[in-house]
């Protein structure tokens, strides 16, 4: 199972390498974080390094700043460009 998961890396690391620049860490967010937190986060955009994602609320916020270390080295393997930091910002609506 191992070589599987090494396989679909490269898989990814290879299709995000080709988006184009400034689009790949929006693009592998829902990949990166998994579906469940995927189906209630949004990557808005990523610009200056940083990936701005919105969340439901306060607690989402709060979790998923603790996670932001695992996400950004998971984004920074699979993205052709370096991802400084992950801001999360709390939905408007």
């Amino acid at each position: 199972m191992e070589r599987a998961g090494a396989g679909l890396e490269k898989l990814i690391a290879g299709t995000m390498r080709r988006v184009p620049p400034g689009e790949a860490p929006a693009l592998a967010w829902p990949l990166v974080c998994g579906s469940k937190v995927a189906d209630r986060t949004r990557a808005l955009d990523f610009s200056n390094a940083v990936l701005r994602v919105e969340v439901p609320d306060a607690g989402w916020k709060h979790e998923m700043q603790n996670l932001a270390p695992r996400y950004l080295a998971t984004l920074n393997r699979y993205c052709g460009h370096r991802v400084a930091k992950i801001e999360f910002v709390i939905c408007r609506s």
